[in-house]
């Protein structure tokens, strides 16, 4: 899907849907409930939504975030491949994991980030050009007090009709997280020309700058 999405991409194109994407994101309110830091120590969350190259280059901006890595979640270790991953039958999600220090950066803060500006919440088993259940809306809950506030956060933005369209993000228990390939890792970064990031991912960027500048940073987070 992104390939195609790339090649039948014309520039003339350019504009108009980057100022889309920018008018689409817009700053939602704060959760009413963000656990308190249990630990000092570093934090993991796991999320999807849609391509990772984008979801990824999101999170490495966000302050307090020490990496960001794109993977797979959701199914067996056998299929933890993106040639397998690709075909939408194997119970993965293109996926983030976001390792941040709690006392920076809220794991409240971050759900914000992720239904604001990392992608768009109300879009099932597809996320702008990309479609099929890898690229569905999914929070991978560790522990407790992720599924609570990822829970709790979720039914506060439905019953406040934050969105035109229901919400479609689903919570998964995190069973294990497999890194992509090397190539995958901090794609953005290493591509911002090419068109699928220029129309898709970089106004993501632009976007988290604009509406969360006291959480912007502007040296990411690098994989490597």
């Amino acid at each position: 899907m992104r390939v195609a999405a790339v090649l039948v991409a014309a520039l003339t194109f350019l504009a108009p849907l980057r100022a889309g994407a920018a008018e689409r994101a817009f700053v939602l309110p704060p959760p009413a409930y963000d656990p308190p830091v249990a630990s000092a120590r570093e934090q993991r969350l796991v999320v999807a939504g849609g391509c990772f190259w984008g979801v990824q280059g999101v999170f490495q901006r966000v302050k307090g975030v020490s990496r960001a890595v794109s993977g797979y979640a959701g199914g067996a270790k056998a299929t933890a491949r993106y040639d397998t991953v690709s075909r939408g039958d194997t119970g993965h999600a293109e996926s983030v994991e976001i390792t941040y220090d709690p006392k920076t950066v809220s794991l409240g803060e971050l759900l914000r980030v992720y239904f604001s500006v990392a992608h768009d919440p109300t879009q099932l088993n597809r996320q702008g050009p990309d479609a099929g259940a890898q690229y569905r809306s999914t929070i991978f809950v560790a522990n407790a007090d992720q599924e609570k506030a990822a829970r709790d956060y979720i039914a506060q933005l439905s019953d406040s009709k934050a969105f035109s369209a229901p919400i479609v993000t689903t919570l998964e228990p995190l069973r294990a997280f497999y890194p992509a390939e090397a190539y995958h890792q901090d794609y953005l970064l290493r591509h911002p020309a090419q068109p699928y990031i220029v129309y898709n991912d970089l106004p993501k960027i632009d976007d988290l700058k604009r509406l969360f500048p006291s959480l912007y940073r502007e040296s990411p987070a690098l994989t490597n």
